[in-house]
């Protein structure tokens, strides 16, 4: 009896904390973080202050909360575009690179709301912190991909973040899709460094 009631309270604090966090989407999106309360997200949430405090340290807390859900969900949709590519028999490290590129724009697109709200700069103290620190991760996978190939890395990787903001943060949809399709035709054309300095013909 006490395993059907702990598994109820555990199944209603879940649907808590989904609801505070998509109130909180709706509220940062809507007003931006700064102007955002924790009692703008509990009146959304249909939700008490102690409940939002039950699960969240405070407003900071659902922001980081939302950019790593939203993180884990790019992350899977870029190694499943990565492993379908692989599974194909492609084994060229740009053509994988891109294909989950791709997805991670398809994945900014699809949720550009969230993504613009943590590229326009009005996060928590510390933010910016957090997003050099996720891009020089980033960079380091992809180095992993390239065999260290640093110059190559640096290239592709700042072009994407670029790529990603202006997408993001374009007002046109169909805009921004188109020069996602370009940038990723732009850096599939890249061609890597040889050891000796010149350009690689392959």
């Amino acid at each position: 009896m006490s395993s059907d009631v702990e598994r109820l309270a555990t199944g209603r604090g879940a649907a808590t904390r989904a609801a505070l966090l998509d109130a909180a989407r709706e509220v940062f999106v809507e007003k931006g973080f700064a102007e955002s309360g924790v009692t703008d997200v509990v009146a959304k949430a249909r939700a008490s202050v102690g409940s939002l405090y039950h699960h969240f340290s405070g407003k900071a807390d659902l922001y980081l909360a939302l950019f790593e859900e939203f993180q884990a969900r790019q992350s899977q949709r870029t190694k499943q575009a990565a492993r379908e590519l692989r599974a194909s028999g492609e084994n060229d490290p740009m053509r994988v690179f891109v294909a989950a590129a791709r997805a991670y724009l398809e994945g900014s697109l699809e949720e550009r709301e969230l993504a613009a709200l943590f590229l326009r700069g009005d996060g928590p103290p510390g933010f910016e912190v957090i997003m050099r620190d996720r891009l020089r991760t980033w960079a380091k996978l992809n180095a992993t991909l390239f065999e260290g190939d640093e110059a190559l890395v640096v290239v592709i990787t700042g072009a994407l973040a670029a790529a990603v903001s202006q997408v993001v943060l374009s007002e046109d949809g169909s805009a921004a899709r188109r020069l996602a399709d370009d940038v990723l035709a732009i850096i599939s054309r890249i061609q890597p460094v040889t050891s000796a300095g010149g350009a690689s013909t392959g």
